[in-house]
């Protein structure tokens, strides 16, 4: 390994003050930031905010300081449907009381995995439990678990099970929840019977409950459901479950829902599903798994959906490249990084992938594409969740070529798919390892 001397520094600072640019570039980021600086003004005012299809999806949620983003784009999808059926043109489930079952069947999940590799002799310093204590307890998820929970748990307005300090700003109980964990690890790895194993596991999972019961609130078992619609009639359901309100206002039309991603590796061939190892939130739920198709196929399944059935499309992207995070759009030549700094970081998809430089880490929802005369589409509507206050009253746009570089998984239909496809859906998954970037999770 060779060490930075004095004179190889004193040699590149020559050379960068040298260069009239480096020094422009200099005085303009220091002062303004570099977004600011390198943003790309033709490509700004080229990006308009205009579709040739559009979902009204009502006022944009806000997760705050949480990493709630796969659960709210999810409800923002199941409340398109609640809408219609309530004839609401604003509504909101409750983001809180997923996040509470979820944390809960989490803690369950993870502790009984962490059982079964104890068992089986996995080493505690090992690579795969070292990662799992390393990243247990994190708010993101991915489309399917969020399904999980509510098949199981239902779903609430949000008036029942409100917002709190801590569902709005989880990194504390993040925290306490975290200790509970790996201190359970911990009884469990030195407990001397399968029986001890299971009371550590059953006190571990009280423990939770009253933990999360504490930052959350009581969930409600049952709610009194009563609203005006848009036309200003009353009406009056009466007692239901959280069961019985999801079934009812939003029923099983997300149930056949599966997950299609765009995994760029050539060693990982499209037209096959994908399993995380280790990867879920219930025991007994779906699996996480995924079918590996090319960028376009999820493209036209997207547009079929908004075009023909009139819902939000639920998606997981790395948000971050060439984001206008204030102005509300995703373009890949909206920032001129390489005319800044001199330096090219182009990289493939697959190399991003494959040297850690982007992987999925956050849902939002399509709600509008625009289509031109030749079929082909340009741009897309999308709906976060990070308030109204910034981009279109909380909507972004979307450049197509960003699309195809950033976004990496959609929640359709089964029955959109080809035949092949769906044939394609019956088949073993390839399991992957837990720390395979492709089991990144939204937050």
């Amino acid at each position: 390994m060779k060490a930075l001397n004095q004179s190889i520094l004193s040699t590149m600072n020559s050379q960068f003050i040298a260069d009239p640019k480096n020094r422009m570039a200099m005085d303009a980021v220091t002062k303004n930031g570099i977004d600011a600086t390198a943003c790309n003004y033709n490509a700004a005012r080229r990006l308009q905010y205009q579709f040739s299809i559009t979902i009204d999806d009502g006022t944009v949620t806000n997760q705050k300081r949480s990493g709630r983003c796969w659960l709210f784009s999810s409800l923002n999808v199941a409340r398109s449907l609640a809408k219609k059926n309530l004839n609401l043109d604003e509504f909101e489930f409750s983001q809180a009381y997923a996040m509470y079952f979820d944390k809960l069947e989490r803690t369950n999940y993870f502790l009984q995995d962490m059982a079964d590799l104890l068992r089986q002799g996995e080493p505690i310093d090992g690579q795969l439990i070292q990662y799992q204590l390393g990243n247990v307890m994190g708010d993101g998820g991915q489309w399917t678990m969020a399904m999980n929970i509510y098949k199981k748990y239902g779903a609430v307005p949000k008036s029942f099970f409100p917002e709190t300090a801590s569902s709005e700003n989880t990194a504390m109980m993040n925290t306490q929840l975290k200790h509970l964990l790996h201190k359970c690890v911990m009884e469990m790895a030195k407990a001397s019977s399968d029986d001890e194993i299971e009371q550590i596991i059953t006190s571990g999972i009280e423990d939770a409950h009253r933990l999360l019961t504490i930052h959350l609130g009581n969930p409600p078992e049952n709610i009194d459901w009563e609203w005006t619609d848009k036309d200003g009639e009353f009406h009056r359901a009466g007692i239901m479950t959280p069961q019985e309100f999801w079934n009812t206002y939003v029923g099983d039309s997300l149930d056949e829902y599966i997950c299609l991603i765009d995994d760029p590796r050539h060693d990982h061939p499209k037209g096959q599903k994908i399993a995380i190892e280790h990867l879920g939130n219930i025991v007994d739920g779906d699996p996480t798994e995924y079918l590996n198709v090319d960028i376009q196929t999820m493209k036209d399944c997207v547009r079929r959906i908004l075009s023909e059935k009139n819902i939000p499309v639920w998606f997981g992207a790395d948000c971050h490249p060439f984001m206008d995070r204030i102005g509300g759009s995703w373009s890949l030549d909206l920032f001129d990084y390489k005319g800044i700094y001199n330096s090219d970081f182009t990289m493939s998809k697959e190399d991003r992938v494959c040297f850690g430089d982007s992987a999925m880490n956050h849902a939002m929802a399509f709600v509008g594409v625009n289509v031109l005369e030749d079929g082909t589409t340009n741009r897309w509507r999308v709906e976060n969740s990070w308030g109204s206050d910034i981009a279109h009253k909380g909507y972004f746009t979307m450049d197509d070529d960003w699309f195809t570089e950033y976004v990496y998984e959609v929640a359709i239909p089964k029955s959109m798919l080809s035949e092949e496809l769906q044939k394609a859906l019956e088949k073993p998954a390839i399991s992957l390892p837990a720390w395979d970037p492709m089991g990144a999770l939204a937050e």
